[in-house]
């Protein structure tokens, strides 16, 4: 088997995650190397890494590239991914910046693999809840026919990054020790409340940026602008994994019963429904979970051909750091690691 020479740029929440699920699914890497902005020794796991000042010389060995910043944040990609991608190197990005960049594909691979036949170096990871939400939803998509997606959304304080766990875990200890608490990542505490903003307010009127990423990419994702997709995105006090409330209008009828069958055959899905038993989609259950978690299946009686369901998905893992490298792998397997440079850096 070929292997291969890895970079991770970034060694926060997501980086160091993508560490993790590198050595636990034996990906082929014959080296990897971590990029910063600034060199020093991290310690993952109890083994040392020596982190290296990130430079477009970085990447002229490299063959894939993991842009690794947590959700949101500016600067590497932007920087340096096209430059990567002219020396060589496959840019995999976990920001925001190129998702919607015709040159760039947006890739969930159990949906659209064949995205990646045809690449141009440069590769998108899907925003974390829109990655949840769809892991579900494509499946059944496929077989009535979204019309409309109405979707609520639990999101977890890791999707902020590591210092938004830090606030939480903080905050409750200030509540417990009946202290004060800080309020440093947040504009409100995040113990023991809910914040109905994730992202700022910029293209339409009333509408966060995080809610504007689910339209827009479930949207290029499925190849159908037609799908009406209304969301409201909440931050919730829960340290890892987002669940999401989705109420959806098909095309075509599609029964709780078949939904059912086509989620249980899904891959990277596994339906927990059973409310008889307690069973249902939980953050604490998928949290360190290959799988997004699909449950409360039923009829929505309000609309025509609608069904309601709840999801749970590990947001670093597949809704960040395990989908970048399911990119990865099945680049590799379709044997489409190539760069056409020709477009790059534009």
């Amino acid at each position: 088997m070929s292997k291969y020479n890895i970079g991770i740029v970034g060694v926060g929440a997501v980086g160091t995650e993508m560490i993790r699920l590198l050595r636990r699914r034996s990906f082929p890497a014959s080296q990897i190397t971590i990029l910063a902005r600034s060199e020093r020794e991290e310690i993952i796991d109890g083994e040392t890494w020596q982190v290296k000042s990130a430079s477009p010389e970085s990447f002229d060995n490299l063959d894939i590239a993991f842009f690794a910043g947590t959700e949101g944040e500016k600067g590497a990609s932007q920087t340096l991914g096209w430059e990567a991608v002219n020396r060589g190197c496959v840019v995999i990005d976990n920001g925001d910046d190129f998702r919607m960049d015709p040159r760039v594909p947006l890739v969930i691979p159990e949906i659209n693999a064949d995205a990646l036949d045809d690449h141009n170096g440069f590769i998108s990871n899907p925003n974390c809840s829109t990655i949840i939400a769809l892991m579900a939803l494509a499946p059944l998509h496929r077989a009535a026919g979204l019309r409309r997606v109405v979707a609520s959304t639990y999101q977890a304080v890791s999707g902020t990054g590591a210092s938004a766990v830090t606030e939480l875990e903080e905050q409750v200890r200030a509540w417990a020790q009946n202290k004060p608490m800080q309020t440093d990542v947040y504009p409100y505490q995040i113990a023991f409340n809910v914040l109905a903003q994730i992202g700022g307010v910029k293209d339409e009127p009333g509408v966060t940026s995080e809610e504007l990423k689910m339209k827009r990419e479930t949207h290029k994702i499925l190849g159908d602008e037609s799908i009406g997709v209304s969301s409201t995105c909440v931050r919730v006090p829960v340290v890892n994994g987002h669940s999401e409330s989705l109420n959806v209008e098909f095309r075509n009828a599609l029964s709780v019963e078949d939904a059912r069958d086509i989620l249980n055959s899904a891959p990277g899905v596994r339906v927990v429904d059973d409310l008889s038993n307690k069973q249902f989609p939980m953050p604490i259950a998928c949290s360190g979970c290959e799988e997004v978690l699909v449950g409360r299946i039923r009829e929505d009686t309000s609309a025509e051909n609608a069904l309601a369901l709840f999801v749970a998905g590990d947001n670093l893992w597949k809704g960040a750091a395990l989908n970048a490298i399911q990119i990865a792998e099945t680049i590799i397997a379709r044997d489409s690691l190539k760069v056409n440079s020709e477009v790059a850096g534009a």
